[in-house]
């Protein structure tokens, strides 16, 4: 009796784990790993849609590319005819930048008032001054201070000759302390003036020309 009994058990052992074996492949289970080692790698979410998770470049705005700025070209010359004057440039300086600013502003605003056309309007590059000082009893000499000296220009187009006189005397009347004002008409070498120059640079664009 004992050793059927034993090839019951055996034998019954046998279909528990074959349908163990075939249940673990039809339906594989992430949950119980030990039945079927192989199902583990299988990647549920490889055909799942992420809809751009972790994207954000696409979100902003496409940027224009940015164009090399061209050299600043010199305008025509307007000439002066029998009721209206051409070009004029009227030159603010002085040494302190923030009355020379605000009084070229107040120059600016004028001629907005009194329906003066405005061509244009911009800084010239600061000069700077060295003041020398000579010791007693020496040949020696020492930078005592330094001058820096501040420029603005509002350029004038086609200015009324009769209004000419009553605008330059507004001006003169305003004119702060310590700040100089010309009136003179453009010139290609007014506009050169605009720009700093680099003579080791144009040294060697000399060399390369030769």
């Amino acid at each position: 009796m004992n050793s059927v009994f034993r090839k019951v058990l055996v034998t019954q052992q046998r279909f528990v784990l074959s349908q163990a074996l075939t249940s673990c492949r039809s339906s594989p289970s992430i949950q119980h790993p030990v039945w079927c080692p192989a199902s583990v790698n299988e990647r549920q979410y490889r055909s799942m849609p992420t809809h751009r998770i972790g994207r954000w470049k696409y979100l902003l705005p496409k940027e224009i590319p940015k164009k090399k700025k061209d050299k600043p070209r010199m305008k025509a010359i307007i000439p002066a005819t029998s009721k209206a004057y051409g070009t004029l440039n009227v030159t603010v300086s002085g040494y302190n930048m923030t009355v020379v600013e605000h009084y070229s502003q107040y120059i600016h605003q004028l001629c907005n008032r009194l329906d003066v056309n405005v061509a244009d309007s911009y800084a010239l590059p600061t000069k700077s001054t060295e003041v020398m000082l000579m010791q007693e009893q020496s040949t020696k000499t020492f930078i005592d201070s330094l001058l820096k000296t501040h420029e603005r220009v509002v350029q004038l187009s086609h200015l009324n000759a009769t209004l000419c006189s009553v605008f330059m005397e507004v001006l003169l009347k305003n004119q702060p302390e310590g700040v100089q004002v010309s009136v003179t008409e453009q010139t290609e070498a007014d506009f050169n003036a605009r720009f700093k120059t680099r003579p080791e640079l144009e040294g060697l664009m000399a060399q390369i020309k030769k």
